[in-house]
């Protein structure tokens, strides 16, 4: 390998040493220079060829060799380059890393050129733009977003618009308040959308970084909010938005203007399939943070696998659509209970008419339509993509005859949701018709390699294509044409790539020669000639093949051109197939592991009778189901018990019943009943942001806060041993109140689990909250989890025992028990600690205050003190063994109590 000097930079060499580079090397600094931030990989014969500091780095990302081509500057120039039949590959790897490259192409003819042969930037392949099937995950989008900001009089609006390239689905959103305020909602958003790039104007500094995700700075200018509403319009090709629902946006027009400029310069076409817009609201859907989301761990474990999730359990679906689709519902669940309700009535019709199974079939052999679609509007369809969509689409009968049996009465009938999918899926008749008749049963993969029309599309290409294939009879009847005509017996008609085809005769025989041969070569033993019928065919043959490949590349360009007015259409039936997918998943989810509909009410509650944890019961052999009661004059529950008791099982299945049960799914339960939700909040463990600089009690303390500030008597809210990552008297005093702000303030539907035992009191003054526990049994050193729900407060937390449990050496849980019990007598003999939650002097409210948040700690040593007291009057000399063990009955019972 060339050793490589210091690192020479492109526009340096370009401005320093443009005279003495090679017309080639000045065509590559021009190209660069239109795309400085990219990788550009510069097609050179049959390899992709990567210069300079490009050539540095995807050496390093891609692990490929760096060498060195020419100089500049009186050093080697680095290059590296990648074989151009292997391109995907390495893109897929580079846009992985976040990485965007621009791909250059010989658009010139090498033989006519003079100089180096015209080249020129073909595409852009960036993170957010990806539309090709080897590039893009199959199951999940990865949008583009661009954000634009407006400030005034201290008001900060933001604008947000997203579009997933690969299927057309552009949104808008727009939010408005302080600059805090905004900050927090925006890392709202993009965490429910999660955008695989970011475009941002040169001067935003309002969110510099989300997540690792690529931000690419923009000028400003192209977030001009006039030219950004012009745009949508000439997209969407309307008068007027209202519509969509985008009246009176200002920044969300900035934002979609930027972002359709960028993703039409990435394609260097304009977006056909870009047809609708949706403008989203913030009380569109049941809002989940990002804590919230990976603690109910819904498509990534909390350690950031892919499974076990809710996502990999439910998705049953046959086509990368449906399970897309299904995705974005659990993400999405919308407050309107009618959504949901037309989910529900439609999985029961589907479980009803038992259709699931041969739906199940019949879908498995559907191709993503979708993307497909969005690569005929891109001219980037391949023949194989043309022949999975034929092949689809025939599919279309079948699919609509399973489903207009699920009509029935109560199923919703013909206004119903499967009604609806019915009607989308008719076949459009004219767009298979043209792809039947064009595209060969089993089409070549690139078009370069021909082979991709069928026989009796076009009478030219089949003439060619005859020409080209039937040579060799041609030749074998010339042959014994020419034997009979000149009574040479051992003539033959050949070909060679040198000589091409000609008529062997040998020396002993050439008196025999016709006057129209015409010698073409001499050899030893034969003469070779050339006859005027043999070089009108040569000259057919020669090129046939040539001109076929011309032929099918001008029919093939036709063809997507004449697909182009289907794209509306194709994109209806794929949606259709990815509703009808995703409710069959759910349907056969829900028939196989006995889920029940739901129930979505108006009244506030949630009432869910024997409920399971969906993925926590695939894992284990047997798992308890319990109940969960909320209802307008009970909205806090407090859980105590021990660890791996079961708390946080409990609490986070009742969280996904409920937001399954929005979803439109069947739900894990004997039944289940559920109020309006606006919100899910999850505060579960906790671990430190190290490079945020963030300890865990901080990290806990700010989801606690955002919890506090953002639930309503609206919101389901689940909070786990708050308080426990500071001092005893500070974290208890922190959870009795952050426990009281939701009883008295939120009112929001809480599980409140806790190992502070004196917080079971709050039922005592707050009759909204009640106590329950999960149950647990000793023997003899042991412990037995008997994960039950039952009703009052647990009577220990049994840490000792789990500690056991765990294989912490037996000295060392014999020294705890001995410190344990030196802490409890030690706690027995301390005075109330009346002045911990003590609200200020000047509190009008602060006796009263004081003297509940006392009451707890004041329980606990009026029952401390009865036990020690028990264990005074107690004579160990006196007693006999059965009246030993009576009083340790005894004295367990006033410990529990």
């Amino acid at each position: 390998m060339t050793t490589v000097p210091k690192e020479i930079n492109a526009a340096a060499a370009k401005k320093n040493s443009a005279e003495k580079l090679t017309p080639m090397m000045q065509q590559y600094l021009g190209i660069k220079e239109n795309h400085p931030t990219m990788l550009v990989f510069y097609r050179m014969g049959d390899f992709y060829e990567l210069f300079f500091e490009d050539a540095e780095k995807a050496s390093r990302l891609l692990g490929i060799t760096l060498t060195a081509r020419g100089v500049a500057s009186g050093n080697p120039i680095k290059m590296c380059g990648v074989p151009f039949h292997s391109l995907d590959g390495y893109l897929a790897k580079l846009v992985k890393l976040g990485e965007s490259v621009a791909i250059c192409e010989q658009i010139g003819d090498p033989a006519t050129s003079k100089g180096p042969v015209e080249r020129k930037v073909m595409r852009v392949v960036t993170p957010g733009t990806l539309t090709d099937a080897d590039l893009l995950p199959e199951k999940a989008e990865r949008p583009l977003l661009a954000m634009c900001s407006i400030t005034q009089r201290k008001t900060v609006t933001t604008g947000l618009a997203w579009l997933s390239l690969a299927s057309g689905a552009l949104k808008l959103m727009e939010f408005s308040g302080d600059s805090s305020t905004v900050a927090v909602r925006l890392q709202q958003e993009l965490e429910r959308i999660v955008p695989a790039e970011i475009l941002s104007g040169d001067n935003g500094n309002l969110f510099d970084d989300y997540a690792g995700t690529h931000i690419n700075r923009v000028p400003d200018w192209h977030f001009d909010v006039v030219g950004g509403h012009k745009a949508l319009l000439d997209q969407l090709g309307v008068a007027t938005l209202t519509g969509f629902g985008a009246d009176g946006l200002g920044a969300a027009f900035g934002a979609a203007g930027a972002l359709l400029r960028y993703a039409q310069s990435t394609q260097g076409r304009g977006l056909q399939h870009v047809r609708s817009l949706t403008t989203e609201t913030e009380s569109e859907f049941i809002g989940l943070d990002a804590a919230t989301r990976r603690n109910l761990e819904l498509t990534e474990t909390i350690r950031g696998q892919e499974s076990p999730t809710l996502f990999s359990l439910l998705d049953h679906c046959r086509t990368a659509m449906g399970s897309r689709m299904l995705r974005h519902w659990l993400h999405h669940a919308r407050r309107d209970q009618n959504v949901a309700r037309a989910r529900h009535e439609a999985i029961a019709a589907l479980a009803q008419s038992e259709a699931a199974g041969p739906l199940a079939a019949t879908l498995a052999q559907v191709p993503d339509i979708e993307r497909i679609t969005t690569r005929i509007a891109l001219l980037s369809a391949r023949p194989r993509d043309l022949a999975a969509l034929r092949d689809g689409l025939l599919q279309l009968p079948a699919l609509r005859g399973d489903v207009v049996r699920c009509y029935g009465p109560g199923q919703g009938g013909e206004t119903g949701l499967l009604a609806a999918i019915h009607a989308a899926l008719a076949t459009p008749t004219a767009c298979l018709d043209l792809l039947v008749r064009a595209v060969a049963q089993e089409p070549a993969a690139m078009v370069r390699d021909g082979g991709v029309f069928a026989t009796g599309f076009d009478a030219e290409l089949d003439e060619l294509r005859a020409l080209s294939e039937n040579a060799g009879q041609f030749l074998l009847d010339l042959e014994t044409r020419e034997r009979a005509r000149t009574g040479i017996a051992n003539l033959r008609v050949e070909y060679n790539k040198v000589h091409g085809f000609y008529i062997e005769v040998t020396h002993g025989q050439t008196d025999k020669v016709p006057d129209d041969y015409r010698r073409r070569q001499t050899l030893k033993n034969a003469e070779r000639y050339i006859t005027p019928e043999l070089k009108v065919f040569e000259d057919k043959a020669l090129s046939a093949q040539d001109k076929a490949l011309v032929r099918e590349k001008m029919l093939y360009d036709l063809l997507l051109a004449d697909l182009a007015p289907h794209i509306g259409t194709l994109q209806t039936i794929s949606q259709g197939l990815a509703q009808l997918d995703t409710l069959n998943a759910l349907t056969e989810h829900a028939q196989q592991h006995n889920w029940a509909a739901p129930q979505l009410v108006e009244e506030p509650c949630i009432n869910i009778v024997e409920g399971r944890h969906p993925v926590v019961e695939k894992q284990i052999e047997r798992f308890i189901a319990n109940d969960c009661r909320f209802v307008n004059e009970r909205r806090l529950l407090l859980i105590t018990g021990p660890n791996m008791g079961g708390k946080s099982t409990f609490m986070r299945q009742v969280a996904l019943i409920t937001l399954l049960a929005y979803v439109g799914s069947y739900v894990p339960a004997a039944s289940a009943t559920i109020g309006p939700i606006d919100r899910i909040f999850t505060r579960i463990g906790a671990t430190d942001d190290l490079a945020g600089g963030r300890s865990t009690f901080m990290v806990e303390m700010t989801e606690s806060a955002a919890i506090l500030n953002g639930a309503t008597e609206h919101s389901l809210v689940l909070m786990d041993e708050v308080g426990r990552g500071t001092s005893t008297f500070d974290g208890l005093a922190l959870a009795w109140a952050i426990a009281r702000h939701l009883i008295d303030t939120s009112r929001s539907f809480t599980l409140f689990a806790t190992h502070y035992f004196e917080l079971t009191q709050l039922p005592d003054s707050h009759p909204s909250a009640a106590n329950v526990h999960l149950s647990a049994v000793e023997h003899k050193d042991s412990i037995v989890f008997l994960h039950a729900v039952q009703a009052g407060p647990a009577s220990q937390s049994y840490g000792l025992q789990v500690a056991q449990l765990a294989g912490v050496p037996q000295p060392v849980i014999k020294a705890a028990r001995k410190h344990l019990a030196r802490l409890e007598a030690q706690a027995l003999d301390a005075t109330p600690q009346r002045d911990l939650f003590a609200a200020p002097a000047s509190d009008p409210y602060a006796q009263e205050e004081e003297e509940e948040a006392a009451a707890p700690l004041a329980a606990l040593n009026a029952a401390q003190q009865a036990l020690l007291d028990a264990i005074a009057d107690l004579d160990p000399d006196a007693l006999t063994p059965r009246d030993a063990l009576e009083q340790l009955y005894q004295l367990k019972r006033l410990a529990a109590a």
